[in-house]
């Protein structure tokens, strides 16, 4: 389940993230306990609890005392732009600086993406 450099518990982030993005998990969605989490996954419960406390931090998860954990209203448009900014900076940017460097002109570029956008 769990694999790569990656911490684990940014790894449940990430999942978590990607529930919500996809709409598997709703605003308003119960999500698991920290340890209905570890007792799933096997792993330590401060591990799941970390990757929820991060999430609650981002404002996608909020907590509700005694209850558990929640989807926030609106996460799933707050993820949705924080990706596509980060979508252009960390992807659109770094294929425009390594067009130039092979002389691909930004006509090509264009070109390209309007061919494939068509596909």
């Amino acid at each position: 389940m769990f694999e790569g450099p990656e911490p684990i518990y940014l790894q449940i982030a990430e999942q978590l993230r990607r529930q919500v993005l996809d709409g598997t998990l709703a605003p308003g969605d119960q999500v698991m306990s920290t340890t209905q989490y570890a007792t799933t996954y096997r792993i330590n419960p401060a591990t799941a609890a970390k990757a929820f406390a991060l999430l609650v931090d981002e404002g996608v998860l909020y907590k509700q005392r005694g209850l558990g954990m929640y989807v926030s209203e609106g996460a799933r448009e707050q993820l949705r732009e924080r990706r596509r900014a980060d979508f252009f900076t960390e992807r659109i940017d770094t294929a425009l600086a390594e067009a130039r460097a092979l002389g691909i002109t930004e006509d090509d570029v264009v070109r390209y993406i309007t061919k494939g956008a068509r596909r």
